[in-house]
């Protein structure tokens, strides 16, 4: 069934548990050059390498990964018809996406990411061992890996925030890792139309945000729009932080728009989610309600801060729903948050707040 079982390594006091992978991949080139990649570090080791998919959950039905690098492209079942199911057989495992469909095909790459893939990545090539390719998959595996260890129970975080008394006047959302799935959830439980605009930023390249524009769209039911500066902010209208900017707020001659800001965040995030909050906060005060979903690192705390300052409010994911639990649990833990919910529910107190009825 698996074609390798790689390598165990002697346990060490500084390495105990190393980071359990599968590889799931019908080239042989692209397995061998994973393979050397991970190689050498001590704290990874790759425990089954697969061919197909059909193998793969297989043997998903009896063992256990931290983190599982998946092909798109596989003869049988390919790797967005199996993601689903890989999902519910890995019981918590993280997946990262290695396909060349990352690079020619941004839809493919949205849907993987909608469908609940964690993160994506271009598949090895030639010169991929001297690019420092390899730093970027380790990086990646590591920042999945912690996430997908850390205890899953809920941890103490400070009692909610009241919500603010006022009918919001503005959604904000901030994502980034695994944030599309969670965004996907969250749509599909928001009455249509919501009343009020709705802006989003997510942590993706610019190549891709035309095609979760389109995605967007698709789960939500409204015009999904890349955010261009002057633009009006209008309700029933989905504005998308574009790639190389920050989707940032100003009111001239007394209308809400677009400012779009090109300086770089304290977060380091580009497009970041922090100048989108403090912006918020700044135009519309405790008429402002945001969102912090699944996601790598603190972006959106900062901002965070600056809402609930004017007395606006915050809604974070929950940490068992989250793919990575940086960026909600940032905002959680610094007693930001009115609720801390999975994104269906984040829904329903979206909609209860405007005065609406869920979708069930």
């Amino acid at each position: 069934m698996a074609d390798t079982v790689v390598r165990k390594r002697p346990e060490s006091a500084s390495v105990r548990q190393p980071v359990r992978l599968m590889i799931i991949d019908d080239s042989l080139v692209a397995r061998t050059a994973l393979l050397r990649m991970v190689d050498g570090a001590e704290d990874l080791a790759v425990a089954a390498v697969e061919r197909s998919a059909e193998n793969a959950l297989e043997v998903l039905r009896t063992d256990h990964f931290d983190v599982i690098l998946l092909d798109l492209d596989m003869p049988g079942m390919g790797g967005l018809e199996a993601l689903p199911l890989i999902i519910e057989r890995s019981r918590g495992a993280r997946i990262l996406v290695v396909s060349s469909l990352t690079v020619d095909g941004a839809e493919h790459t949205v849907e993987a990411l909608s469908l609940g893939a964690a993160d994506t990545l271009a598949k090895p090539d030639s010169r991929s061992l001297r690019s420092g390719y390899r730093d970027v998959l380790l990086g990646k595996i590591r920042d999945l890996r912690r996430a997908a260890i850390a205890p899953r129970g809920a941890k103490p975080v400070p009692s909610p925030r009241p919500f603010s008394r006022k009918r919001p006047g503005l959604l904000a959302i901030g994502a980034s890792t695994g944030g599309i799935h969670a965004l996907a959830s969250l749509f599909a439980g928001l009455p249509e139309p919501l009343g009020i605009p709705i802006l989003v930023t997510q942590h993706l390249p610019s190549a891709f945000i035309p095609a979760f524009a389109r995605q967007l769209k698709g789960a939500s039911g409204c015009d999904a729009l890349l955010a261009e500066d002057d633009m009006a902010v209008q309700p029933g209208t989905i504005l998308i932080a574009p790639g190389d900017a920050s989707l940032a707020l100003k009111t001239q001659a007394g209308r809400l728009k677009v400012r779009l800001d090109h300086t770089l965040s304290p977060s380091g995030c580009m497009p970041s989610v922090d100048p989108m909050f403090a912006s918020m906060a700044d135009e519309i005060g405790d008429r402002a309600l945001g969102v912090v979903l699944s996601g790598m690192g603190r972006d959106g705390a900062q901002g965070a801060a600056r809402i609930v300052a004017a007395g606006g409010s915050i809604l974070a994911q929950d940490k068992d729903s989250c793919a990575v639990w940086g960026m909600p649990g940032a905002v959680a833990e610094a007693g930001l948050a009115s609720d801390v919910l999975p994104p269906a529910e984040i829904a329903s107190r979206i909609a209860s707040s405007i005065g609406l009825a869920a979708c069930r």
